[in-house]
């Protein structure tokens, strides 16, 4: 096998939550390229159809069902959907979550109630679930964390993203050390300021932390984070696990 053979996801099945729009969309569409049969899964039921239309006419293997990822039922037919659909999940992309922005002493209970149950206990909820049918066969997990689980983000305030995004980071690790006598496989992506419809990284109030604190000067775009999904999914990584792989321009060395 050739280095750029160890890429390849030819043959592998995929489930990425929130699949339908920025970062999970980049993500779906990149893993497909790289060969896998993708499942996306998300509550917009239209944009789903949307996103396995456009994707489908480029020649991709890609598919997608309804699902809320907060209630345990959706959860577990979710997998159970996919498993059907798909044959069995060797690939599992945790990329689904929310952000509100707000000083700490303005944060309502619902709002840090929100992020926590999408950002930590959905995710968690997905990883057991799909790992019960990976394990012994083995897999691999991505979970979507963010330097705002290593920095404090300025000039907006933040703290139940960032303290959700520190807890996703350590759970990587912790699934990474206990799954993997399993053949399991659990890594995290930490990205840095991407354009999506969640963080507005072209509003000029926020250039000057956002873009000019950065090395590279600038902002990415979601195809530009998802080869490290891909190279975490695949054999290159076979060595990987417990790992929170930065991309971020350089923001987090300063």
């Amino acid at each position: 096998m050739t280095i750029l053979q160890t890429f390849s996801l030819a043959g592998r099945t995929a489930l990425v939550t929130g699949g339908n729009r920025g970062l999970g969309h980049a993500f779906a569409r990149g893993l497909a390229e790289a060969g896998a049969s993708v499942m996306i899964a998300s509550r917009d039921e239209a944009l789903n159809d949307t996103v396995v239309a456009e994707l489908t006419a480029d020649g991709l293997a890609v598919q997608a069902l309804t699902a809320d990822i907060t209630s345990d039922a959706d959860v577990t037919r979710m997998v159970a959907e996919t498993v059907d659909r798909l044959g069995r999940i060797d690939i599992l992309v945790n990329n689904a979550g929310i952000c509100f922005h707000g000083d700490s002493w303005d944060v309502p209970d619902e709002e840090w109630d929100a992020v926590f149950t999408l950002n930590v206990r959905a995710l968690w909820k997905c990883s057991r679930a799909v790992g019960e049918q990976m394990r012994g066969r083995g897999g691999s997990i991505v979970n979507i964390g963010s330097i705002s689980g290593m920095i404090v983000n300025r000039p907006q305030n933040q703290p139940a993203y960032n303290a959700s995004k520190a807890a996703v980071h350590q759970l990587t690790k912790s699934l990474a050390a206990e799954w993997a006598s399993e053949g399991i496989r659990v890594n995290a992506v930490a990205p840095g300021y991407i354009k999506t419809e969640m963080s507005p990284v072209d509003d000029p109030k926020f250039r000057r932390q956002w873009i000019e604190d950065s090395p590279q000067q600038r902002y990415a775009m979601p195809a530009e984070v998802a080869g490290s999904v891909v190279f975490l999914a695949s054999d290159a990584a076979s060595f990987v696990t417990g790992s929170v792989l930065v991309v971020d321009g350089g923001y987090t060395v300063y």
